[in-house]
């Protein structure tokens, strides 16, 4: 029993000393889209921050493709001691809810660390088209039947599954093309080549400000603090609209609870920081900053469960939408907010 317990506290003493310690090298924060995007953008200055609050330094590893899955495989895979994390967005679940042939179960194979924050999409078209309004857009589609493309961060993204919602609440008639990111799939939209987006703030707020691109409504239930007088997709007479992106940070299973506490208070603090938060606010950021084990209960239990049904219902992959998020709505125990099915799968 003397030895038992020696050698049990020994395993103890090691685990602490290796989570006292912690970091004691650089960082890998994965990202899953392309160089360039929204995304990517705000890993990066988050990284910089993150790194001189930890005293090492972040290095982000784009890897981009499969809508984020490709990303999120890796790190799947990778060895749980802090030193491998991804940066993941709302597309890691709605792909997960339209992809049956991933390699990682987003249930088991990942530890939630940090949940930034939410946001809207905008809905913003070509300037060359001419379109203002979302009556415009949806006239335009029914009466040129699948001659617009809307783009996406990839297959079974928020913006694909965003794109989804549209057609089948409107019955307008477009095009899906998928892209390994954000950043070209802006190219595309803004050169012609595709005619409208549901972007992500961060993805696309320098294309609408410089007048590259027209922001036409925005998607959530409630009109942005950032674009007062821009309409909601609702208010525009689609019913039911909905969809809101989120920002959070993940490490693979098996996290050790110290590194968890020592990362999420890390991120926290960067976030907070003045320049941090400005750059956030900037992106219509709604706060919700959780320690990773609110993070978890409601990441991994039932806001998990109603955000997969919601985007398979949204994705079209399997069965037809239904009206099913309001009978969805779920609330987790913290009073800080109330989360809904749709809100948790955007």
């Amino acid at each position: 029993m003397k030895t038992y317990c020696a050698g049990l506290l020994l395993l103890i003493a090691a685990a602490v000393s290796h989570a006292q310690g912690y970091p004691t090298k650089p960082i890998t924060l994965v990202v899953p889209f392309a160089p360039g995007g929204g995304t990517d953008s705000l890993a990066r200055e988050l990284g910089k921050l993150l790194g001189d609050k930890l005293g090492q330094p972040i290095i982000v590893d784009n890897r981009g493709g499969a809508g984020g899955a490709i990303a999120a495989a890796v790190v799947s895979q990778a060895k749980p001691d802090g030193n491998t994390l991804l940066f993941i967005t709302s597309t890691f679940v709605s792909v997960a809810a339209t992809d049956r042939k991933l390699t990682y179960d987003i249930r088991k194979d990942f530890t939630p660390i940090a949940l930034l924050g939410r946001g809207p999409l905008l809905l913003v078209v070509n300037k060359d088209m001419g379109i203002t309004t979302v009556a415009q857009l949806i006239d335009n589609a029914k009466k040129k039947p699948n001659s617009l493309n809307y783009v996406s961060a990839g297959q079974g993204s928020i913006n694909h599954l965003a794109g989804e919602l549209f057609v089948q609440r409107t019955g307008a008639k477009m095009t899906h093309v998928p892209y390994k990111g954000s950043g070209p799939a802006t190219m595309d939209l803004i050169g012609g080549q595709a005619q409208l987006f549901f972007a992500t703030v961060p993805t696309i707020i320098g294309q609408v400000k410089g007048d590259k691109v027209r922001l036409v409504a925005t998607t959530t239930a409630k009109r942005s603090k950032l674009f007062p007088n821009v309409p909601t997709v609702q208010e525009a007479g689609v019913r039911d609209f909905n969809v809101e992106t989120w920002w959070g940070i993940v490490g693979p299973a098996g996290l050790p609870a110290d590194i968890v506490k020592t990362l999420n208070q890390a991120i926290n603090d960067a976030a907070a920081m003045t320049a941090q938060r400005s750059l956030w606010t900037l992106q219509g950021r709604r706060k919700t900053w959780f320690c990773g084990s609110y993070f978890g209960f409601g990441f991994h239990e039932d806001a998990l469960q109603a955000g997969l049904a919601t985007a398979e219902h949204i994705g079209g992959v399997r069965r037809p939408w239904t009206v099913a998020e309001e009978s969805s709505r779920i609330h987790l125990t913290d009073d800080r907010t109330s989360i809904s099915a749709m809100e948790i799968a955007q």
